[in-house]
């Protein structure tokens, strides 16, 4: 089972996933905010996006909001932006 064990801003809407197989990406989530839903609408401001946190391995906001580790990895693989660790 994939979980997340770090995320950190870079800039905008971008974030580094680290993931509990040793791979990461960099993901742009902008196009999930364009929804403009009840929980997503909140993310349009800097100062709330930047308050996500991981709990259980997911990627979470304090309204509720969450991604599952296994969809930010897939949309990462989908993407061709998912990094693994070199090998030895």
């Amino acid at each position: 089972m994939i979980k997340l064990v770090s995320a950190s801003l870079l800039h905008d809407k971008v974030l580094r996933l680290a993931f509990s197989d040793g791979s990461e990406g960099d993901l742009d989530l902008a196009p999930a905010l364009v929804r403009d839903t009840a929980l997503t609408r909140p993310l349009a401001q800097a100062e709330y996006f930047s308050r996500f946190f991981l709990e259980l391995g997911a990627l979470c906001w304090p309204n509720g909001l969450e991604f599952s580790a296994r969809s930010l990895h897939a949309k990462l693989k989908q993407a061709g932006s998912l990094r693994h660790p070199a090998t030895a």
